[in-house]
């Protein structure tokens, strides 16, 4: 099967690595002509993550592109597109699609309808608000990354919904080794942009640190969220975050209360518990689904909850030890590569009896 991917991102942006790169070989090993067309560049991910102005030239470059294409769809027995295939435009093109018979997935790990149904701008929300439930009625199938994003596809009336939650390669993770002597090493991961939910528990940890000794690892692009104790800065690469992850003690998921969180996926969570460490996490959206309180880690909504869970934790080597071992076996059962692909083998048997 020819298949044309049609990623927002290059395997640099975490979503499409996610969602889809890291899927490309096993795709090939299965016999399929693969063709991978991501929206923005690299150039557009440097500006972004950087804090620097974004060229409006390259957009426009990656825009003319990505309608390439568009227009080139019908040479491939399947697309798979994540999230949409212009933002802030309307979905002319994905009906234009349905219409000439192009068979296209489309795929979710965030709630980007709220980018247009609560966007400030009303003419916004008037214009583009029921854009992405149009993408999701005319497509063949939709993967979901939780059960938010699925129901918003069940209303729009999508013909064809899965669960595909955010998976990690549990070969890259190996179990971290919690010590029990040295100064304890609370990890955060994330793109710099979502650098705000931590700065938002920056109060708990540092009440946190007047009972405890600690250092705040933050793995992101070197930026830090000025907290008063250490805090180690660490830029993130690819091939480094399984061993930036290991070292660490314990890993924590702040998030806002808003509906857009409700459509994220855990996915540091994920990553934590893969390398066995105890975590702690927002009680919001799928962290509620992947944090089991007192078995594999804690919910904190306060900030005493905060400085309460992390205390524990702290303070209990075991603890930290069992929740680990805990968390890490409900990603082998749950939240593997492997059994996302066996999950996506079934449907494209599906997919092909449709045909």
């Amino acid at each position: 099967m020819k298949i044309l991917f049609l990623p927002k991102y290059t395997r640099t942006g975490a979503s499409s690595r996610l969602r889809t790169y890291q899927y490309i070989p096993l795709w090939e090993k299965a016999g399929h002509q693969c063709t991978v067309a991501p929206f923005f560049n690299d150039i557009y991910l440097e500006e972004l993550y950087n804090k620097r102005k974004i060229s409006k030239g390259n957009v426009w470059k990656c825009f003319w592109r990505r309608f390439g294409w568009v227009l080139r769809a019908r040479q491939f027995d399947l697309v798979i597109l994540e999230k949409e295939l212009f933002p802030f435009f309307p979905a002319w093109l994905e009906k234009f699609w349905a219409g000439m018979g192009v068979r296209y997935i489309v795929d979710y790990d965030d709630a980007i309808f709220h980018n247009y149904d609560q966007h400030p701008q009303a003419r916004i929300r008037k214009l583009l608000g029921k854009k992405i439930d149009r993408v999701m009625k005319n497509s063949f199938m939709v993967w979901a990354g939780n059960s938010y994003l699925a129901r918003r596809a069940s209303v729009a009336g999508a013909k064809n919904i899965k669960i595909l939650p955010t998976s990690v390669d549990l070969n890259r993770y190996d179990p971290a080794h919690l010590n029990g002597k040295r100064e304890i090493k609370i990890g955060w991961i994330g793109s710099p942009t979502t650098l705000r939910y931590l700065k938002g528990i920056l109060p708990a940890l540092e009440q946190l640190k007047e009972k405890h000794g600690f250092s705040l690892t933050i793995i992101a692009n070197g930026e830090g969220v000025g907290f008063s104790g250490k805090e180690e800065k660490l830029v993130w690469e690819e091939q480094k975050e399984a061993d930036y992850l290991s070292a660490l003690d314990i890993g924590i998921m702040p998030l806002k209360h808003s509906p857009w969180e409700q459509g994220k996926c855990a996915y540091k969570l994920i990553q934590y518990m893969a390398t066995g460490l105890p975590v702690v996490a927002s009680p919001i959206g799928m962290n509620k689904t992947v944090v089991q309180p007192g078995i594999n880690g804690f919910l904190a909504g306060s900030k005493e909850e905060w400085v309460d869970a992390l205390s524990t934790l702290m303070e209990d080597k075991t603890l930290r030890q069992k929740m680990g071992k805990a968390g890490r076996k409900m990603v082998e059962e749950d939240y593997t590569l492997a059994k996302n692909w066996e999950k996506i083998q079934g449907w494209m048997v599906e997919l092909s009896g449709e045909a």
